[in-house]
């Protein structure tokens, strides 16, 4: 029986998920079974078991069983990972000399690649992640080819200016890469994480050391098998699969590496700028975690605002670092539009994400479970009305059921705590003036949203919400010319668009004594 997405599923996704051009029904049969052929690490365009002989399980959160065992790296061979992309970085090699038009034309080549496994990619996904196939496919393998293509476009783009100086003269900026960039991804979107990575880093000239979320490395090995196949040259891409507080920690550390960018949690991420500001003072960008106010006016399209909403919280389960967690709603229609949530959370399907029927998958691991639950019993004792849900589904695998709380308040662990998962939390506000203090009263600044047909208070709002994306009348609308990045705790540095560009090249200022200067 062919995969098809229902016309409900294909509706919703065109509303409320991140932005993608277009989506036809799925006529793919997904890879229920694949055949994992990727498990070992890879350097030097070769496949290599790790230096310790350990491997570590990758866990299928649908049922709690062990998809395969992969080799487990850890510093030795984060070193031989970083030794060979110095090794490719080094003047006169292959990549150095190449044409910045051609590594334009190596990304292209891994874009079509991907384009050609997309099927088994989005099969990967949703086996070791558990998102729903429909979702993996219709969704986060055009955004990788999208992403990857994007910055195609810009690798024969990197220049620097001339400037006129006072006396005999001439003087030029250079945009250098950076050398050796360190990249570690999460595993909420592992293959889209991978491209938003990956393409800047390469489209400028850079080497690339990766390390995957333990939790999810299989879709990153099998692009690892594009890249050589592509034809990028040896070592310019390594992947090394590993647990964080061992070959994280070895990336993030190493004097050799130039350059780190994470994805992760806020927490994981101070880890990372400590270690690499004791190493060698690495460079670094990180995208953090996010409690994001969503702010829906009475004079909102209410329909737009449930429906936008409701995704932007439940998309991927909950676990979207920029997921509109904190839902502040005017007084004059909290009510009905409470109402009309509970309503669509109760519409949700929890199932085989493999089923174009599902439209929630589990969470992705047993820790994350448990994170969830402890918050929404916090919820209960602290006063939050519960709604619907509250509670695991069923006894297999990793779900929790659709779950919405009102009368929820600032001080809630609820509402200031990141839950990473499906737990809607709706306040209510009356006082428009002490809104944009509200909606500032967290330590995160990732994302937020406004829903109004006011454009002077659109543009009022978005002003003064602290926070490095605002969504007006939509949510989730990720792509890859806009740059994304939080402020406070929620991240430093930007990734995607021209921005993402900056944190993978130096600039160096060449000024040269000429005989005489003509104007």
């Amino acid at each position: 029986m062919l995969m098809r997405a229902t016309a409900r599923n294909l509706s919703l996704l065109r509303r409320c998920s991140v932005h993608y051009q277009s989506t036809a029904a799925v006529a793919v049969e997904p890879v229920r079974n694949p055949d994992i052929a990727y498990t070992q690490i890879f350097i030097n365009n070769g496949w290599h078991n790790s230096a310790s002989g350990k491997t570590f399980p990758t866990v299928n959160p649908t049922s709690g069983e062990v998809i395969t065992y992969v080799q487990e790296g850890d510093k030795a061979d984060v070193d031989k990972a970083v030794q060979a992309a110095k090794k490719a970085f080094e003047l006169g090699s292959e990549w150095r000399t190449m044409d910045a038009s051609d590594r334009g034309v190596l990304l292209n080549r891994l874009a079509d690649l991907i384009e050609r496994d997309r099927c088994l990619i989005a099969s990967l996904e949703t086996l070791d992640n558990g998102k729903p196939f429909v979702d993996a496919y219709n969704i986060d393998l055009p955004l990788v080819i999208k992403c990857l293509r994007y910055y195609a476009g810009y690798a024969d783009k990197n220049h620097g200016k001339t400037i006129p100086l006072d006396g005999s003269y001439f003087a030029y900026t250079r945009h250098e890469p950076v050398g050796v960039c360190g990249q570690i991804i999460p595993w909420n979107f592992p293959a889209l994480m991978q491209a938003w990575k990956l393409g800047p880093a390469l489209a400028m000239g850079n080497t690339v050391v990766m390390k995957p979320a333990e939790q999810t490395p299989l879709s990153a090995l099998h692009v690892a098998s594009l890249v050589a196949e592509a034809g990028f040259p040896p070592g310019v891409v390594n992947v090394v699969p590993g647990m964080g507080p061992t070959a994280g920690a070895a990336v993030a550390g190493h004097k050799d590496v130039d350059k780190i960018a994470f994805t992760g949690s806020t927490e994981a991420g101070q880890q990372v700028m400590e270690t690499a500001a004791k190493s060698n003072l690495k460079k670094v960008t990180l995208e953090l975690g996010g409690k994001s106010p969503n702010i829906v006016f009475k004079d909102a399209n209410l329909d737009e605002a449930i429906e936008t909403s409701h995704f932007g919280l439940f998309f991927n389960q909950g676990q979207c670092c920029c997921a509109g967690s904190r839902i502040f709603v005017e007084g004059a229609i909290y009510d009905d539009f409470v109402a009309r949530s509970v309503a669509l959370a109760k519409q949700r399907v929890l199932g085989d994400p493999f089923d174009a029927n599902t439209t929630q998958g589990p969470q992705v691991d047993q820790e994350q479970l448990g994170k969830i639950l402890t918050l929404i019993d916090s919820g209960k004792s602290e006063g939050a009305r519960l709604l619907c849900g509250g509670a695991r589904h069923g006894s297999r695998g990793y779900f929790v059921e659709p779950t919405v709380f009102s009368d929820v308040k600032d001080g809630m662990r609820i509402a200031r705590e990141e839950i990473f998962g499906p737990v809607m939390q709706i306040l209510r506000f009356e006082n428009i003036g002490e809104l944009i203090e509200r909606a500032n009263r967290t330590e995160y600044g990732l994302a937020a949203s406004l829903f109004t047909q006011d454009l002077e208070k659109a543009l009022h709002f978005s002003s003064g919400i602290k926070a490095g994306t605002v969504w007006v009348n939509c949510y989730d609308v990720l792509t890859a010319q806009v740059p994304f990045g939080g402020y406070k705790m929620s991240g430093i540095g930007r990734e995607l668009g021209e921005y993402g560009l900056e944190a993978y090249t130096q600039v160096k200022s060449v000024i040269m004594k000429i005989g005489q200067k003509n104007s």
